[in-house]
Order: C-alpha cells, then structure tokens, then sequence
C-alpha cells in the first residue's frame, strides 16, 4: 500500500531549481507524483510511494536544493485512487 501525501513549500523556492531537484529526488527514492509551481510563489507536490521513501522526500523537501530557502513544508495526507506514474513537472497553477 503506497502512502501519499500533498505537499507545499514556501520560501524562496521558485527559480532556484527547486522543480528540477524535486524530479530528481522523486525518482531517485522511486517515487510516483509530480511537482508544479504556484501562483502564490510556493510549490506544490504530490508523492506516493512506501512509507521510508515518502518519509525520506519529506525531509529532504524540508532542505532543498542549495539556492533555495524553505520556510515551511506543509504536509497533507491523500487518497487518490489513481495515482501518476513516474515523478512529472505539472504546469504552474
């Protein structure tokens, strides 16, 4: 049962590569989900994987890559029924 989980990021996390490095954590820990932008300077993401994988990009969501600054993570439980394949950049919202 994968668990899953919403995720966003505020700070200074748009144009500092914060997309790129989310898809490369992402798929590093063999996670499923995407990553977007948001109109309000925050970013958005979705994973879903086994508990330590999610727990992992958790913590590393909460770090960033080198050029970000993450304030806060806010974490949100999901149940989708249908769950993406691979770890994907959505357009910004």
């Amino acid at each position: 049962m994968a668990l899953q989980a919403r995720l966003i990021v505020t700070g200074r996390v748009q144009g500092v590569g914060y997309r790129d490095w989310a898809i490369a954590e992402g798929r590093r820990l063999g996670l499923a989900g995407w990553v977007r932008n948001r109109g309000d300077g925050s970013v958005e993401a979705l994973i879903a994987g086994e508990e330590q994988a999610v727990g992992e990009m958790i913590a590393a969501c909460r770090r960033g890559p080198q050029m970000a600054r993450v304030d806060a993570v806010d974490v949100e439980p999901v149940d989708l029924d249908i769950l993406p394949e691979g770890f994907t950049r959505l357009p910004t919202a």
